[in-house]
């Protein structure tokens, strides 16, 4: 087990919730990013923002999947726990 590539899949996960979480706040909602981060968490609605957020990581594992790349999908789905895990606590 390369843990080279099981750490490569966790960026990726990492990074495509949060390229998920810029895109939904800059294209559905008419706040800017950090305002948009602001205005939720004091809503309480930032675990819906980082779920929403984490719906890249399922098409990062597919893509994974289908490349063969079966650690670096396990990163992704490892993200996507520590994500999940985090949300529970903020």
């Amino acid at each position: 087990m390369k843990k080279s590539d099981l750490i490569l899949g966790f960026s990726i996960g990492v990074i495509a919730s949060c390229l998920g979480i810029y895109l939904f706040l800059t294209f559905v909602t008419e706040y800017s990013f950090l305002e948009g981060i602001r205005l939720l968490k004091a809503q309480g609605s930032f675990g819906k923002l980082i779920t929403v957020g984490a719906l890249l990581n399922i098409i990062a594992f597919f893509i994974l999947l289908k490349l063969n790349k079966d650690l670096m999908a396990r990163g992704v789905v490892l993200a996507t726990i520590v994500i999940t895990i985090i949300t529970l606590f903020v």
